[in-house]
């Protein structure tokens, strides 16, 4: 078989269209939303059940898939997580309520966050330190134009005249034929997916399509890595060290703090410019300018910090200062929702994706970097908890925000409350001016914890005296 020249790139792709086509399924329901919660009778709150049940299920899928990728290895575990949120995602069509669209969406979420940590792993086993966060900012950015290109592919879908144009469709799936349509056209992209990915990728070594250089200079980065840092050779983790971990938990704290407001501009954020800005949901194609955004920050936030890395900058440290730049831009927020003008509007919004995002590159980056290779999966999964835990937590308050007095504030009102009941209380119908304002700070939080991860300078040892 023909060998591949820079083959690594090319594995890369097929992850960045596997994240593509995660961000199509699940900006399905946040792009069609006004005519799902018309067709389906859900208000606002049977809305923020729906999405919290996805974080739920995402959260317990992230605390196992890791650990399945790490025991399957990264080609079967990508199968497994693909097919399984495809086939979930068709099944939504068959939705006729709130709850069988939440166990669908349920579903879903159970497999969309094997993706993840199976991604990190294929960075690990094919990209060199210098590499690592541009190849993660490439596959994120696929998140991205995943979700710029979900709108234009379903609202057309949805607004189809199937009964005039195609009576058949609209037989068999019968009230909102378009909407339901339009989920088993985007299950049916991730199953096509499956076949290039199962014949060609292999582990570098196993490969029939790597030349000897790459494979030459994926040696060589990997035994320098190893002399430098000790992750690549060391023995994986067991639970108890991951749950005991400093750098575990300051980065599944970084996760949970800043990860909502990546969650706000997919999951409400149309929901925002619809109710607050007066959009018809025909015109929010617009957000494809915020997802546009976010790939851009997925590069630049990759990109950068290979930068410092090339000039000797220790890895996790070019992170932070790459974070540090980003938690300095995040402060514009609270403007997106006074400023006049929806142009105005999406310009601060573009700048605080950015930075949101060249942010999420360089923390998941920093996993990467600092854990052993061999445990690489489970470690990123435990860590990817507090991304969906700050999720739940930031859809039920916006949730709480928009709803107006008296109105729940969605699914777990009850274990939410209890830690949270006097906040859900003062913020009951506020609005979204006051999230915007919430969103300012998380960032600047999250770096100064983040900070501490930092190389330390060894300090030399006394002079003996003889």
């Amino acid at each position: 078989m023909a060998r591949i020249p820079h083959f690594r790139w090319a594995i890369l792709t097929l992850v960045f269209l596997a994240a593509v086509l995660n961000y199509v399924d699940r900006q399905t329901l946040s792009a069609l939303a006004p005519t799902i919660q018309r067709d389906l009778g859900m208000d606002d709150r049977a809305y923020a059940n729906v999405v919290n049940l996805f974080l739920v299920a995402y959260t317990i899928a992230y605390l196992i898939s890791g650990k399945i990728v790490d025991a399957l290895g990264t080609r079967a575990g990508m199968v497994l997580f693909v097919a399984w949120w495809s086939v979930a995602n068709m099944l939504t069509a068959a939705a006729h309520g709130v709850r069988s669209l939440g166990v669908f969406r349920f579903g879903l979420g159970l497999g969309e966050a094997g993706v993840w940590p199976a991604a990190s792993k294929v960075v690990a086993e094919w990209f060199p330190a210098r590499e690592r966060a541009l190849a993660i900012g490439i596959y994120t950015m696929g998140a991205t134009i995943g979700a710029t290109v979900a709108p234009y592919l379903v609202i057309p879908l949805a607004g189809f005249p199937f009964a005039q144009k195609l009576p058949f469709v609209a037989d068999l799936f019968g009230p909102g034929a378009g909407w339901r349509m339009a989920f088993v056209v985007t299950g049916l992209l991730g199953l096509m997916w499956l076949v290039p990915w199962w014949l060609f990728y292999r582990q570098p070594r196993e490969s029939n399509q790597i030349t000897a250089a790459e494979l030459g200079m994926l040696d060589q980065a990997t035994a320098e890595e190893a002399r430098t840092s000790g992750t690549v050779n060391e023995a994986p983790w067991t639970w108890r060290q991951i749950f005991t971990s400093r750098v575990v938990w300051l980065l599944l704290l970084g996760r949970l703090i800043t990860d909502p407001v990546w969650y706000f501009y997919q999951f409400w954020f149309p929901k925002y410019l619809h109710t607050a800005r007066g959009v018809a949901q025909d015109q929010l194609t617009i957000t494809w300018i915020v997802y546009a955004a976010a790939g851009a920050g997925s590069l630049a936030g990759g990109w950068l910090s290979g930068v410092l890395v090339k000039r000797k900058i220790a890895p996790a440290q070019s992170r932070l200062w790459v974070m540090l730049g980003c938690a300095c831009l995040m402060p514009v927020s609270p403007f997106i929702a006074h400023v006049a003008g929806l142009d105005g509007a999406m310009t601060l919004t573009v700048i605080a994706v950015f930075a949101a995002l060249a942010w999420l590159i360089n923390i998941s980056s920093l996993v990467v970097d600092l854990v052993p290779r061999a445990c690489l999966g489970t470690v990123f999964s435990v860590v990817a908890t507090g991304s969906t835990i700050g999720g739940i937590l930031m859809n039920t308050l916006v949730a709480a925000m928009v709803s107006g007095p008296g109105k729940g504030a969605g699914f777990l009102d009850r274990a939410v409350n209890t830690l949270l009941g006097p906040l859900l209380g003062a913020v009951q119908g506020a609005g979204y001016a006051r999230w915007f304002l919430i969103m300012a700070c998380l960032h600047p939080v999250a770096w100064l914890l983040l900070w501490r991860l930092r190389p330390r300078p060894a300090v030399p040892a006394a002079p003996s005296i003889r």
